[in-house]
């Protein structure tokens, strides 16, 4: 069920047993190839596929995706908007305990973006310490980490970088006709993007326009792969939220 697509009284009725997912996107640049709702357009696909997937195993709702997140470093390049890093926080917590005024008892927070990825599980943590309910906090890509190393090929292995191979061949799988046929070749190495397997995290100034916004080389990308990306991730991400909500069961 589609929160937008429910009347008042069938949004009450649903909420006291249902998981709230919430997808968090972005409007930002992604090269000179790829449109700036990308990170939107690609968690909205996978949480519709999820709860697709999910809908003979539990009642769930899906909010409207937040196409605004944490992307100050991105900025510079046009195109994009953003919120402060404690701007985003405030929002998510906004959201959450607006949800749970109006009886949602389990949420999750299905994150798109990468500058949106650690404001969101500390919203999650704080939201959970703050309300008598479950909340979880996740990026699609890092849930399906693994699953999508294996699923991949040698010639794309930066998952999920930032307007690379990964992100292009996905979006050529949902939304080819917004992929510009012109794409960067980058040869070589694939550029340093943050982290999400690490035990820590850096930023260093200014080193988005050193490599022109991306991250590694987005004419690896075929739509063929990223439909088979896209399959990987959908699976994943339905199967932990599946264990998130038996989890929440429990304890809620």
């Amino acid at each position: 069920m589609r929160l937008i697509e429910m009347t008042r009284s069938e949004a009450i009725k649903a909420a006291p047993e249902s998981l709230l997912i919430i997808p968090l996107g972005a409007t930002e640049q992604h090269g000179p190839h790829l449109p700036v709702g990308t990170d939107t357009l690609l968690v909205e696909t996978i949480a519709e596929r999820a709860l697709l997937a999910l809908r003979d195993s539990f009642p769930a709702v899906l909010a409207p995706t937040l196409p605004v997140g944490s992307s100050a470093h991105h900025v510079p390049f046009g195109g994009t908007l953003s919120l402060t890093s404690p701007s985003f926080y405030r929002v998510l917590m906004d959201i959450g305990r607006s949800a749970a005024s109006v009886g949602f008892r389990r949420m999750f927070y299905l994150n798109g973006h990468g500058g949106n990825h650690e404001l969101a599980q500390v919203a999650a943590r704080d939201l959970g310490l703050e309300l008598p309910i479950a909340v979880g906090a996740g990026s699609w890509w890092a849930m399906a980490y693994d699953a999508l190393i294996e699923a991949g090929s040698p010639a794309i292995r930066n998952i999920p970088g930032h307007a690379g191979g990964f992100e292009t061949a996905a979006m050529m799988a949902i939304a080819g006709h917004l992929v510009r046929e012109q794409r960067p070749v980058r040869e070589g190495q694939p550029a340093e993007s943050p982290p999400f397997r690490s035990d820590y995290r850096t930023e260093i100034h200014d080193s988005w326009q050193a490599i022109d916004g991306f991250t590694d080389n987005p004419a690896d990308a075929t739509a063929e792969l990223g439909a088979r990306f896209l399959s990987v991730a959908v699976a994943k991400v339905a199967a932990d939220l599946g264990i998130f909500y038996s989890k929440s069961q429990a304890a809620i």
